[in-house]
């Protein structure tokens, strides 16, 4: 018995240690997947949302500490209620979003290992079954280490987690799993392969006919029925391919610019997802750095969701000498995760990104 808690206790410490460190790795984005289940339709505690940066650096280091506090074996009675009670709310949530198809990616193992919902439900029933054994069998738990260096581990622990998610936080993730890390060419992410597997639906054709609704599915083709004909709606049968970027576009007075831009021989590219929420403090850096990146002839491109109002508000304030894009949001926290972020593109390729807080980095 003794020797599979061991196990147990192994395998669910490493797991918790390694999901902790990825989405600490990047506590911007798990933020972001707070926000999904926060809004409104998902958990509808909009409330939240404002504090979705905080809670997320708070739960996943308390996920990375108690992972390393089972393998250690420090406090085993407070480890295991603390595992228990995370494991059935993160079980509750990944249900609840491969259920009712509210999230599609759980955001467990960050953009290192993207799950789907029912993959993430599985995976936390397979955890909650451990985690419940250890806690029946805690007794078994015995001490690694001394158990006067545990308090020190512990707290060593955090003051490394802590002093991790600061690094980047102020800069950008030291691991960049996503399909815009330096060296991805942004053209050939958004390509489909040829012979790729194309998303396959079942049309449902509603018709009233002899004064009783009749549905008739199809692959596509409007079906010969007789009767008045109501609506039509689809369901996915298959999942199709989808390019790693798929969301990518930029746009000006409802024109794509797009091709244009990532063909360009030299951009400077500024993002600013939101410009409501930017941080002005990176703006004295993005006006040196566009006036210098004109006068080297690079193309000076500047990318956000927001509106014109607030665009033009912007290169106002801060004299800037560029022109803002619009971009679909979600795909520019993707990009990168500061706001306002800096990069370097050679015909579509990122050669370059940075932090605001690391503009002096920017090779010109």
């Amino acid at each position: 018995m003794k020797l599979l808690v061991g196990i147990a206790r192994v395998v669910v410490g490493v797991l918790f240690i390694f999901s902790g460190f990825i989405k600490l790795n990047d506590p911007v984005g798990f933020s972001f997947k707070l926000q999904e289940y926060f809004s409104q339709g998902v958990l509808n505690i909009e409330v939240l949302i404002p504090f979705a940066l905080v809670i997320a650096i708070l739960l996943v280091v308390f996920e990375l500490v108690l992972g390393i506090m089972l393998l250690i074996g420090y406090l085993p009675k407070f480890t295991t209620w603390s595992l228990l009670l995370m494991i059935v709310f993160f079980t509750f949530l990944t249900f609840y979003s491969a259920y009712f198809n509210k999230v599609t990616d759980c955001g467990c193992f960050g953009d290192a290992i993207p799950l789907t919902p029912w993959q993430s439900f599985i995976k936390d029933v397979i955890l909650l079954v451990l985690i419940v054994f250890l806690f029946v069998k805690r007794k078994l738990i015995t001490p690694v280490f001394a158990p006067a260096s545990h308090r020190w581990i512990i707290f060593l622990s955090f003051m490394l987690s802590f002093i991790f998610c600061y690094h980047v936080l102020m800069h950008l993730p030291v691991f960049d799993f996503r399909a815009y890390k330096i060296g991805a060419n942004i053209q050939d992410g958004m390509k489909v392969p040829e012979g790729a597997p194309e998303a396959v639906y079942d049309y449902n054709w509603k018709f009233i006919h002899q004064g009783e609704e009749v549905v008739i599915t199809t692959n596509g083709q409007y079906p010969q029925q007789e009767g008045e004909f109501i609506g039509v709606e689809t369901e996915i049968v298959q999942e199709g391919y989808e390019p790693p970027i798929h969301d990518f576009y930029i746009q000006k007075d409802g024109e794509n610019f797009t091709s244009e831009i990532l063909e360009a021989e030299k951009v400077f590219f500024i993002v600013a997802y939101n410009l409501r929420s930017t941080e002005l403090d990176g703006y004295a850096a993005v006006k040196q750095l566009s006036d210098e990146a004109l006068e080297k002839g690079y193309k000076v491109v500047g990318v956000t969701s927001s509106g014109e109002e607030l665009q033009q508000q912007i290169s106002e304030k801060y004299n800037l000498n560029f022109e803002f894009y619009q971009g679909d949001e979600t795909a520019l926290k993707t990009i990168v995760r500061s706001n306002p972020g800096l990069l370097v593109l050679r015909k579509g390729t990122i050669t370059q990104k940075k932090h605001w807080f690391d503009a002096a980095d920017i090779d010109l």
